[in-house]
């Protein structure tokens, strides 16, 4: 079993800047990639930044140059630092883990419960 905690997130004028964590534990073998997906009302869940166990990143479009992903030292953490938000932002954030269990030898994704982010004009 894994658990993907999130913290952060909450209310914000547009321009300004929120952080997001993500812990992972429970019987973890490895993590391969850790990441951050968003949802808005009405929308598709859409990828927001991506961060492998070697440290590639891969961001959205929308995003680049204003969100920045990383990763602990322990490894089963990642942050998501939002600076320049703007109400299009506003959704939920939810975290992922691609993670090798020590019962399985395969990887299977894991997500968070999802934390708000809500940008104000």
């Amino acid at each position: 079993q894994v658990q993907l905690v999130e913290s952060g997130g909450g209310l914000v004028q547009a321009g300004g800047s929120l952080g997001l964590s993500c812990a992972a534990s429970g019987s973890i073998l490895s993590i391969n990639a850790m990441g951050w997906y968003r949802q808005a009302p009405g929308k598709q869940r859409e990828l927001v930044a991506l961060i492998t166990n070697v440290g590639s990143t891969n961001y959205a479009d929308s995003v680049k140059g204003r969100f920045t992903i990383s990763r602990g030292n322990a490894k089963n953490t990642a942050s998501l630092q939002m600076n320049s938000l703007q109400p299009e932002d506003t959704a939920v954030y939810y975290c992922t883990a691609n993670v090798r269990t020590i019962a399985t030898t395969a990887l299977n994704d894991y997500w968070g419960q999802g934390t708000q982010v809500t940008v104000s004009s």
